[in-house]
């Protein structure tokens, strides 16, 4: 099964029952693929999600996050630093590193820069493109 990692703002897009991206939590409850999260991670879902809805209904994504066979938490003790445009977003690229993702999905360009670096590789596809592989 391969492993993941949802950039926030990708996640946020994936929850709505009328979005076009909702399959792809649709696919995550079904344990077709591996969520990699680290307490990072879980702290920015939490914040963004209570902000654009509910702290409510971010309780309750994070408990079938958190609950779910199909999520790998890590604690990545090294940080690369690979991103320099925005910083906070090398959470995201540290957990896809240390879980050996086979995708980091988001819409952010910021993580453009990481297709010019041949090490440590992170493969980062847009939420369409993962739509359309899983």
């Amino acid at each position: 099964m391969r492993n993941i990692v949802l950039d926030t703002n990708c996640l946020i897009a994936c929850l709505s029952k009328k979005g076009k991206y909702h399959s792809v939590w649709i696919s995550f409850l079904n344990g077709e693929y591996n969520l990699c999260i680290s307490t990072d991670i879980i702290y920015e879902y939490e914040e963004i999600i209570a902000r654009k809805t509910s702290p409510e209904f971010a309780e309750m994504v994070l408990f079938v996050i958190l609950n779910s066979e199909n999520t790998i938490r890590v604690n990545p003790n090294f940080r690369f630093g690979l991103i320099t445009s925005d910083y906070d977003d090398n959470k995201f690229v540290d957990c896809a590193i240390i879980a050996n993702a086979e995708y980091l999905v988001s819409e952010d360009r910021h993580y453009n820069i990481l297709k010019t670096i041949d090490f440590p590789k992170v493969n980062i596809i847009s939420l369409r493109d993962f739509c359309a592989i899983i």
